[in-house]
């Protein structure tokens, strides 16, 4: 059993068997409120979880989440740290393994699933996120691999919103959109990565960029 939690974006929690079969999920797309409702995200979707896969009406059951699919951006500093911070607090009092996992990618898995199912053309496209400031982050994808995982083209990489356009035709991907990142889609990328013993990413953040506030350089002085 698989839990993600992401807070890239808005803030989205899910629990999801390792087949894929979605148990719960709860999000919020307030981008300003992770630490508000991160805490009860977590229970509504644990509770939800404990009832069986979604559509279902089954016995309330334990749920026993072995692993925690950490969304590890790219994301603002404040809004993507609760939920790293969520997912390793988690992750801990289990004693359940955290898997960092780029959230773009849980965007792009979703695109390429939705494909499959409609039989559209897999042509190379980007995950755009809306990074503030004028800027956009993105991350270019091009199908899937032999492990149902997307394949990364470029890293992630922060583009002003004026230049993403002509950036995006030189690589020639098309332009997709992303105003939320799914838990469940998150949670399947790990559950792929883990069934094919992939790493994904490190254990540090995508920062889009450096916090605001920083540490002083030094001591004041102190004048009479």
């Amino acid at each position: 059993m698989i839990l993600g939690i992401d807070t890239s974006l808005g803030t989205a929690v899910a629990v999801v068997e390792d087949d894929g079969v979605v148990r719960a999920e709860a999000s919020s797309d307030d981008p300003l409120s992770h630490a508000e409702v991160i805490g009860q995200l977590l229970q509504r979707a644990l509770a939800d979880a404990a009832f069986g896969p979604i559509g279902t009406t089954l016995t309330p059951d334990v749920v026993d989440v072995t692993h925690v699919a950490s969304g590890m951006g790219p994301g603002p500093f404040t809004g993507l740290r609760v939920g790293i911070a969520a997912a390793r607090a988690f992750a801990l009092g289990r004693g359940a393994a955290v898997v960092p996992v780029p959230s773009h990618d849980a965007v792009a898995l979703g695109i390429l699933l939705e494909e499959a199912m409609t039989d559209a053309a897999g042509a190379r496209f980007a995950v755009v996120t809306d990074a503030r400031r004028k800027e956009f982050a993105y991350t270019v994808y091009d199908g899937l691999d032999d492990d149902g995982l997307p394949v990364r083209v470029t890293d992630s990489a922060l583009v002003p919103r004026d230049d993403l356009d002509a950036v995006l035709a030189e690589l020639r991907a098309q332009r997709r959109d992303a105003a939320s990142v799914s838990a469940s889609m998150l949670a399947l990328v790990a559950a792929r990565a883990l069934a094919a013993g992939r790493e994904l990413a490190s254990s540090e953040p995508l920062y889009l960029r450096a916090p605001d506030v920083t540490p002083p350089s030094g001591p004041k002085r102190v004048t009479a």
